[in-house]
């Protein structure tokens, strides 16, 4: 691999006598992992179940394993939200941040996901998860994995961290800042980046992620905690970052910092930092208004009937003026900018009939579903594919799973599933 020569000579400056060993690192492949997500699956249950070889633990995270695979991401269960194929050193700055159940969250640069539904986990289904993207394209790959980890309390939006400061002043619990950065700790995944590199663009990141952090700082509660990280080994990016925001912002103070490095073992790098808001206030801001559509309610209340079992939903239903219908965890505030989802989809009414959402089947379990069909692993790849199956159930919709785990939605027509997997989320 060919590393920026200027890099280098910086990364040996700061190693010193450990240089050699961070050199010899890049000789490697790097180290894969995953993380069990625990809205669906116990570890326990699921290390009887790997589709992989699971090699060891990641330290810091007790539902993170290293995996014996070149690639994690085409697996059923995979598509059943079972895991999320995440970089073993990236799930360290969620670990540090030490959620709690019942919290409000903000992940403020949260694409593609991981650590977002790392959050989530921890949530556990309490609480508010606000995970914001500012690029477009990379929110709807972060709503895509919010959606397929069947997270319902969170809200995936597309805006720009001062927009946010001006909405939610002093209202988070935590808050992660995984700050865009020079990357220096993807060189290993990552050639392209090696190649784009250059003093410029360290310097350009660090003016870039002081403005977040001034961003973030207006969000947080007194007495809330914030982790900042990035990827990339710059002390520009990181201890200079971070003294800069300290003296510039008194109210804080540092509880931890902590380097990794590829050589150290497990993992690409990474650098993270836990500061603490000791004053301030706490501000809040409203709740999102229920707006009540009673033909739509009537009609997905009808549609449960049929569909659901056991425990029902709950929550507040809210019906947008396009008919889409959304279940509010509780307390969801009002957001005010572009949102790509929040709480949990259910479904769409068109003014006759409901329609049931993807989401919906995402994020329920067999012990809800009146009509569950359990596919083979075989029969899923199809499933996957798009293709409809053959099967005797009475008509209507279902949910077709992968042994007892969900993956989608179906529609029994006259012996024959009709495939309501979504076209772009479909294996190629």
């Amino acid at each position: 691999m060919n590393l920026p020569q200027e890099f280098l000579s910086r990364m040996k400056e700061r190693l010193g006598e450990e240089f050699p060993a961070f050199l010899q690192s890049y000789q490697t492949p790097p180290v894969k992992a995953i993380r069990v997500n625990t809205l669906k699956i116990s570890r326990e249950e699921f290390q009887k179940i790997s589709p992989f070889t699971l090699i060891g633990n990641v330290p810091w995270e007790a539902n993170g394993y290293l995996i014996d695979a070149t690639k994690a991401g085409s697996d059923a269960y995979h598509f059943a939200g079972l895991y999320y194929s995440q970089e073993p050193s990236a799930m360290f700055p969620v670990s540090l941040l030490g959620v709690s159940e019942g919290e409000r969250v903000l992940d403020l640069c949260a694409a593609p996901g991981g650590k977002a539904t790392q959050i989530a986990c921890a949530l556990n289904g309490k609480g508010i998860l606000i995970a914001n993207e500012h690029d477009y394209t990379r929110c709807r790959i972060l709503s895509e994995n919010i959606e397929r980890l069947g997270v319902r309390n969170a809200a995936a939006v597309n805006a720009e961290p001062s927009v946010l400061a001006e909405r939610f002043p002093e209202y988070f619990d935590k808050i992660l800042v995984d700050a865009p950065c020079s990357g220096e700790g993807m060189f290993r995944k990552d050639p392209f980046a090696a190649e784009q590199w250059s003093p410029a663009l360290v310097r350009g990141c660090a003016y870039k992620q002081k403005e977040i952090l001034t961003c973030a700082a207006q969000m947080l509660r007194k007495g809330g905690r914030l982790v900042y990280s990035t990827c990339t080994f710059s002390a520009e990016e990181n201890e200079g970052q971070i003294e800069s925001f300290i003296k510039s912002h008194p109210e804080f103070v540092l509880l931890q910092t902590r380097r990794l490095y590829p050589h150290e073992g497990c993992g690409e790098g990474q650098f993270a930092a836990l500061l603490e808001k000791t004053e301030g206030g706490e501000g809040e801001v409203k709740r999102f208004p229920v707006k009540r559509a009673v033909q739509a309610e009537r009609a997905f209340s009808d549609f449960s009937e049929e569909f659901l079992q056991g425990d029902r939903l709950e929550g507040d239903i809210t019906t947008l003026s396009d008919g889409r219908m959304y279940l509010l965890p509780a307390d969801m505030p009002v957001l005010g900018v572009r949102t790509l989802r929040f709480g949990l989809e259910l479904g769409v009414w068109d003014g006759k009939t409901f329609k049931p959402a993807h989401a919906l089947a995402a994020s329920i379990k067999r012990s809800q579903c009146n009509r569950f069909l359990s596919l083979s692993r075989e029969e899923s790849e199809k499933y996957l594919r798009g293709e409809t199956i053959g099967n005797d159930i009475p008509n209507g919709w279902c949910v077709v799973g992968i042994e007892r785990f969900p993956l989608g939605l179906g529609k029994a027509v006259n012996g024959i599933i009709k495939n309501h997997f979504p076209k772009g989320l479909r294996k190629r």
